[in-house]
């Protein structure tokens, strides 16, 4: 029996770190690490140890005899992966089937590194996987911020709810809030609260780690217009953000909803969007949410995507899901013979294979849509006007444009990291600019994550991310490079809890966390979300009061 990855594949390579005979690739120091969607376990040299599935933080690995008949297809994923790569060659005689990379030690930390203090500015992945490196290999103290009263970022507000396995990998960050190196300071907005000059001026160095909140646009007219909506919003509103207002979507009178797109955001919002709503009540969806997708109206979600189906750029376990939501048609608009051309061609390997299974026929866009639930992929298609109930797209293979009827669309075509105060932005890509993670021009400030290499990569893209910035800190901490900070960690714990009115600590995060799982506990949901800061903000200070 051997092991196989499953969709929530994450791609942090735990799960190589712990492997006994080197059967899990590609590894971090192979060219296609980072290229692939997911990692895969080589079934010829497997030797059923179990020790990934231990590892892993997201629950993806399981024996291949154990897979659900929705898990069945990724015993086969795995196994393709080798199917054309000759393993290079191993000791002779030895047990490995796959040569070990030639030991690699990249850093090295005098005997008498002096403890430095870093500011971490945001809490999501990219900000822990820098303060798990930092904490786990060196002896600095970490202070945590985060402009919410709440940690996790994007694995609170980003990851889907019908994605629980993948929001397993907070746990594996919580670890870290109470860890006696670290300080906590959430509700603390560095460029309100306090400048990046103050926060630098008490820490020997800064890694932002905020993200991409912003969203990229379409160009096109009407896109503003009242029911053109960014995807970001709508992530954010089923995820129970406190900056999205309960009321902000309304679905009662919307019964089809074009989404602009076709990646992992854009089949995240079609899935929810026809989903049985009683498959996600048991979930930690925003109880707002849950309420209005069991009022709505909506039957239909067309994904427009501007390529064919060749060049889909969702992932192939993203897709794979999709086919099998229950009660709900996957078809595929063939108005266009390059798409029928490109499924039929497809090669195992390739995305477009997929699609094999869903039905293809010419949709008329000029009427409404049956009673059937359905996701509608309409490929070579892109937006070239959004109208009053309508969105005009292109007809392809020269045809005219064509006109999709649409209650609501939703624009899905990418995160777009914001201006940092304080720091230098490139307008072009949506990030700073750095070398190596160290922000140009500004000694002892470094980025991470999104905000460093733009809106690419899931979440465990962040680990080698972090590796890195926190590498470039660290030597230049070993050359003397860094800035000394005038300030004392006493002395910034007074200058935020006088700046911020409702500073939040690892002790009101985790009262944030036990009333939130309690309220799940009598629903039979794994937690039920506050959703808005003064119900955050109460709930820390709970946790206070019971102490007194």
């Amino acid at each position: 029996m051997t092991y196989a990855i499953t969709q929530t594949c994450c791609n942090d390579a735990t799960c190589v770190a712990v492997c006994p005979v080197n059967c899990i690739h590609p590894t971090p120091g192979e060219p296609d690490f980072g290229r692939t969607e997911m990692l895969y376990i080589d079934p010829g040299s497997c030797i059923d140890c179990g020790a990934c599935a231990d590892a892993c933080p997201v629950d993806a690995i399981f024996p291949v005899d154990a897979l659900t008949a929705g898990q069945k297809e990724y015993a086969a994923v795995n196994a393709a992966y080798y199917e054309d790569r000759a393993p290079s060659p191993a000791p002779e005689g030895g047990p490995l089937f796959h040569a070990w990379d030639a030991p690699s030690f990249p850093r090295t930390l005098p005997s008498d590194f002096a403890r430095i203090r870093v500011a971490v500015v945001g809490t999501g992945p990219a900000g822990m996987y820098a303060a798990e490196d930092l904490l786990l290999h060196t002896n600095a103290e970490v202070t945590l911020v985060d402009r919410l009263p709440v940690a996790g970022g994007l694995v609170r507000y980003g990851v889907a709810p019908d994605h629980p396995a993948t929001k397993r990998i907070g746990e594996t960050f919580a670890r870290f809030h109470t860890h006696p190196r670290v300080r906590m300071y959430l509700g603390v907005d560095v460029g309100t609260d306090l400048t990046a000059e103050e926060l630098a001026a008490h820490h020997d160095a800064v890694v932002y780690a905020v993200g991409a909140a912003g969203d990229r646009r379409l160009g096109i007219p009407g896109e503003e217009r009242a029911g053109s909506i960014p995807a970001t919003a709508f992530v954010a509103w089923y995820n129970a953000h406190p900056e999205v207002a309960p009321d902000a979507i309304d679905l009662s009178d919307v019964e089809r909803v074009v989404v602009v797109g076709a990646g992992n955001v854009a089949l995240d919002v079609a899935r929810l969007l026809v989903a049985d709503p009683e498959t996600l009540a048991g979930t930690d969806i925003a109880d707002h949410a849950l309420a209005a997708l069991r009022a709505s109206a909506v039957r239909e979600v067309v994904l427009l995507a501007r390529r064919g189906p060749e060049d889909v750029s969702c992932t192939a376990p993203e897709l794979l899901a999709l086919g099998r939501l229950p009660g709900v048609r996957l078809v595929v608009d063939d108005h266009d013979p390059r798409i029928r051309a490109a499924v039929e061609a497809a090669g195992p390997r390739d995305k477009a294979a997929l699609l094999r299974g869903a039905v293809r026929e010419r949709v008329d866009w000029s009427r409404a849509p049956g009673p059937e639930r359905r996701i509608v992929f309409r490929f070579h298609s892109a937006p070239e006007e959004i109208t009053d109930g309508a969105v005009r797209v292109t007809g392809g293979a020269g045809a005219g444009p064509v006109e999709v009827r649409a209650g609501m669309v939703l624009r899905a075509v990418g995160y777009r990291g914001l201006p940092v105060a304080g720091l230098p932005y490139d307008e072009a890509t949506g990030t700073v600019p750095h070398r190596g993670g160290r922000v140009e021009g500004r000694p002892g400030t470094y980025v991470v994550g999104w905000i460093k290499r733009g809106p690419s990569g899931g979440i465990g893209a962040n680990r080698a991310c972090a590796a890195e910035t926190v590498g470039t800190l660290l030597a230049d901490a070993v050359d003397g490079a860094l800035p000394v900070p005038s300030g004392t960690a006493r002395a910034f714990d007074r200058l935020a809890r006088g700046r911020a009115r409702h500073v939040v600590d690892a002790r009101g995060l985790a009262a944030i966390e036990r009333a939130e799982r309690s309220r799940g506990e009598e629903s039979g949901r794994p937690r039920v979300k506050l959703g808005t800061v003064p119900e955050l903000l109460a709930a820390a200070r709970g946790r206070r009061r019971a102490a007194r």
